[in-house]
C-alpha cells in the first residue's frame, strides 16, 4: 500500500453551513478540518485514528455561502504512534476572485490497533526546506500545547 501524505477536500459552502451573518460557522469549519485531517492520518497510518489536540486555529477570513472551499491536509511530523497533520483552509468565489487562506492549524492524531491501543505509524521524513520548516512548526506547536496544558493541570492541582 502506498502511503498518502496529503489529502484534499473541495466543495461549495452551502446555505446550511452559514450563521445569521451569512458566513460559514466556525464550528462547521472545525468539523471539516477534523474530517480532512482524519482522512490524512488514517490514509498515512492505515489505521483508525483519534484526535488528540488541535493547535492554534485562528479565523483570518470568512467563508461566504457559494464560495468554493479547499482544505489541504498533510503529514508534517510523526512520532511512534502519533502524527501531526497541517490543515490549510482557503476559499474563493467561483465567479472570480483570488483564493485566500481562511485559516490553518496543526492537529495531533494517535493511531489505534484493533484493541484500541496506540499503534506504530510509518515514519515520515522531511525532504524539502518547506517540509523541515513545517516539521519544526509542528514540534513547536506541540511543545507549546503541552506546556500550557501542564500549566492548567498545575493550577487546578493547587486550587482549593
Amino acid at each position: 500500500m502506498a502511503l498518502r501524505r496529503q489529502v484534499e477536500f473541495r466543495f461549495l459552502a452551502e446555505p446550511t453551513h452559514v450563521n445569521f451573518g451569512g458566513k460559514v460557522h466556525g464550528g462547521m469549519v472545525m468539523k471539516w478540518i477534523d474530517q480532512v485531517a482524519y482522512a490524512c492520518a488514517a490514509g498515512w497510518s492505515g489505521l483508525y485514528c483519534v484526535t488528540v489536540s488541535v493547535g492554534t486555529i485562528r479565523f483570518r477570513h470568512p467563508i461566504l455561502v457559494g464560495h468554493q472551499v479547499e482544505l489541504v491536509a498533510r503529514i508534517v511530523q510523526t512520532g511512534t504512534t502519533s502524527m501531526q497533520v497541517l490543515v490549510q483552509v482557503s476559499s474563493f468565489d467561483s465567479k472570480g476572485g483570488a483564493k485566500q487562506e481562511t485559516n490553518h492549524c496543526i492537529i495531533s492524531f494517535v493511531a489505534l490497533d484493533a484493541e484500541g491501543q496506540p499503534a506504530a505509524v510509518p515514519a515520515w521524513v522531511p525532504q524539502t526546506d518547506e517540509d523541515r520548516f513545517l516539521e519544526a512548526y509542528a514540534r513547536k506547536t506541540k511543545a507549546f500545547s503541552q506546556e500550557v496544558e501542564q500549566d492548567m493541570l498545575d493550577f487546578y492541582k493547587e486550587s482549593p
